[in-house]
């Protein structure tokens, strides 16, 4: 199978291979089996998710509140990272 990237992006593995000393069709591989195993997980939980919903165990919360879990999260990994 072959993969045609653009040039940003082939720019970007090529430095990347060059940075690791790790082949760029095995960083592409590398990336490609996590992308799937993520895709997996988040199918799984949302598998989960939709069971609990519909046999009524889910808990859940008002949007407002979810809105501001997120937010003091985000502003906490901030003040942990300021690089972000």
């Amino acid at each position: 199978m072959e993969v045609h990237f653009s040039p940003g992006v082939q720019a970007k593995l090529d430095q990347l291979a060059r940075d690791s000393g790790c082949p760029s069709e095995e960083l592409v591989e590398d990336a490609v089996i996590g992308y799937f195993d993520e895709l997996a997980n988040v199918k799984e939980i949302l598998d989960r998710r939709y069971d609990e919903m519909e046999n009524g165990t889910a808990v859940t919360i008002d949007s407002r509140d979810a809105y501001r879990l997120l937010m003091e999260r985000t502003e906490a990994r901030r003040r942990r990272n300021p690089r972000m």
